[in-house]
């Protein structure tokens, strides 16, 4: 039987609807994550106060819990529309972690990071580690991207994306780095996500120079939320993120020729030990869950962006 016009549109618009209301729930919520060993009680807290110096948007930094919480805020008041802070050590290796809480509400164009770098020494052939979580329109969620740079440029950047299976907004989630010569793992709350494991064949893919660690909010209009199809609407600053139990264990540079010195307590050492060499089974077991249930970009399977794919994909 042929619909009227009048119920075709209503059921145009019926579908219209159920497309929206499934598009605008959240895509985390429904996943459970499999059990892994805590790596971040196993290194000590580092204290905001004495890790790290207000590097820009000083009127938009506080810090709380006698230096051991800071709140960065994203405003038109910040310089160059960002405020962080930069590790005053530099390392070579370790494990990195903090505990970040972020903004809620409509956050498009939002980026609030926490990672490594060398850019300020070596800003043509730069080393970078980054986490870097992305603010969402009305109908998605944060998004979770990981990349690397090694003795490259911002167009040598190996992305991927994920989504988080909790409310990044309600409480403190830790989100976690290793990095030493076998490998890089990026987790979130102990979760791995993403495994770049170290090759002899192609060494120079790997960063291998020492680096600040750095924790900020900014503007990423141009590309953050659909590839910059959202900006950031200052109606709704300031953006605050939260940083807390923060760990820096590793080696600290301690002089111009790039040796290191390991000054954590913890008898642990990310660095060499080997139960940081490879994942454990249940690591590896969580790192095949994140990224069958969770992944929705990867670098590796750009053949828009990449003519040839970088020699890792391969």
């Amino acid at each position: 039987m042929a619909f009227s016009q009048d119920k075709l549109l209503i059921f145009v618009l019926l579908i219209f609807c159920a497309t929206t209301s499934l598009s605008a729930r959240p895509r985390n919520r429904q996943y459970t994550p499999p059990s892994v060993p805590h790596l971040t009680d196993l290194f000590p807290h580092v204290s905001i106060s004495n890790g790290f110096s207000n590097i820009f948007g000083a009127k938009n930094f506080q810090l709380t819990g006698n230096g051991s919480m800071a709140t960065l805020a994203l405003d038109k008041s910040s310089g160059k529309y960002r405020s962080g802070l930069a590790s005053k050590n530099e390392y070579y290796y370790g494990f990195f972690s903090a505990a970040i809480k972020l903004p809620s509400g409509l956050s498009p164009g939002v980026v609030a990071a926490f990672y490594l770098s060398n850019a300020n020494v070596y800003p043509h052939n730069h080393d970078e580690i980054d986490i870097e979580l992305l603010g969402h329109d009305k109908r998605n969620d944060w998004a979770f991207q990981t990349n690397i740079y090694a003795n490259g440029s911002v167009s040598t950047g190996r992305e991927e994306k994920f989504y988080l299976w909790f409310d990044p907004t309600a409480e403190h989630h830790q989100y976690s780095i290793l990095w030493n010569n076998h490998h890089i793992v990026f987790m979130v709350d102990n979760i791995p996500v993403r495994e770049y494991q170290r090759n002899s064949a192609y060494p120079s893919v790997f960063p291998s120079k020492p680096m600040s660690v750095y924790a900020t909010i900014w503007d990423g209009s141009e590309w953050a939320t659909h590839g910059g199809k959202y900006p950031v609407n200052y109606k709704y600053a300031p953006f605050v993120v939260s940083f807390a139990d923060v760990e820096m264990s590793g080696c600290v540079v301690s002089n111009p020729t790039g040796t290191c010195s390991k000054t954590s307590p913890s008898n642990l050492d990310p660095v060499e030990g080997q139960e940081f060499a490879t994942l454990s089974k249940e690591q590896a077991r969580a790192l095949d869950w994140a990224r069958s249930k969770l992944m929705f970009y990867s670098y590796c399977k750009d053949v828009s962006r990449f003519k040839v794919l970088p020699p890792e994909c391969k």
